[in-house]
């Protein structure tokens, strides 16, 4: 038995190390110091007598012997948090979730995953980051989030990449607005107005781009931005039409503030996806992964409801 000269708390730390890269970003992640995590890294060394890891210069590297201990090291922290999932004792599970999400997420269904994550796991603390699917991306790959909730592509590959659903486009427009269009389904009759949508980089924007020069319309009047809940009062108060994912103005569409407008053209839906890193993540962020696919399901099902109630 190893009684108490291994801790998990000392594992723990070795991991979070090798994935952040260095000990400072490892006592960000576990909510602690880096003396803390510089001290057990070095009661751990101490106790099974070898070196982990090389430092030189602010850098860590993990040393051959070290290689051949983190999988086993991880295997110890999975069992652990299996234990207390068999027992039932998921409350006993007190960790951060460290959480990364597209605003598009934010304004919809994050909510009802958060009420899903509470139910399931009561004492998980969730510290959430609301920014660009990029920099997600790039805060994912260096180890400073769990789990992530974004839209592909992605410049990374990681081996836990779960389908949560498919969200599509959408034109509108305030009533009065859109009762001063054309009839038709014809996109330049939509350009005679300012077009509210997705940031330029964007695939939906570099796709608006690139139909509206195909037919001839005034790229000008393309207002972007990079934060799609502003789009959405501005085309409530008729400023111009709006190109939104759905799910962001189902609501508005319900209750009248917009109307759908008919166009012959659509960018591609945006596909969501749960990504973590599954040769690393602990349990509990495999397990929020699926109940993200059901909190996106549960919140179409409840607005589409909603619309067709308010029809």
């Amino acid at each position: 038995m190893i009684k108490s000269q291994l801790t998990l708390k000392q594992l723990e730390a070795f991991s979070f190390v090798v994935d952040t890269g260095t000990f400072r970003a490892a006592a960000s992640a576990l909510g602690t110091t880096q003396p803390n995590i510089s001290a057990r890294i070095a009661a751990l060394e101490a106790a099974l007598g070898v070196t982990l890891l090389d430092r030189d210069a602010g850098s860590v590297r993990l040393t051959a012997k070290g290689a051949d201990l983190l999988a086993k090291t991880r295997q110890v922290l999975w069992a652990g948090e299996a234990l207390l999932e068999e027992a039932g004792r998921r409350d006993l599970i007190t960790e951060r979730l460290r959480l990364g999400v597209t605003e598009l997420v934010a304004c919809t269904w994050l909510q009802a995953f958060l009420r899903r994550m509470k139910a399931a796991y009561p004492n998980l603390r969730v510290e959430l980051q609301v920014d660009l699917s990029t920099r997600i991306d790039e805060n994912l790959s260096d180890g400073l989030l769990d789990l992530a909730f974004q839209t592909g592509p992605f410049k990374t590959a990681l081996t836990g990449t779960a389908p949560l659903g498919v969200e599509g486009y959408a034109w509108a427009a305030s009533p009065d607005l859109a009762a001063t269009l054309g009839p038709g389904p014809d996109l330049a009759r939509l350009f005679a107005h300012p077009v509210l949508t997705h940031a330029k980089h964007t695939q939906a924007g570099l796709a608006l781009h690139a139909v509206a020069e195909a037919r001839g319309c005034d790229i000008g009047q393309i207002v972007h931005s990079s934060a799609l809940s502003a789009c959405l009062p501005m085309a409530c108060e008729g400023f111009g039409v709006a190109l939104l994912p759905e799910a962001l103005i189902r609501a508005e569409l319900g209750n009248g503030r917009l109307v759908p407008l008919d166009c012959d053209w659509l960018p591609d839906p945006l596909s969501f996806f749960a990504r973590y890193r599954a040769d690393a993540a602990p349990l509990f962020v495999v397990q929020a992964a699926g109940l993200a696919a059901d909190a996106m399901s549960e919140d179409i099902k409840n607005l589409s409801h909603q619309v067709n109630q308010s029809i």
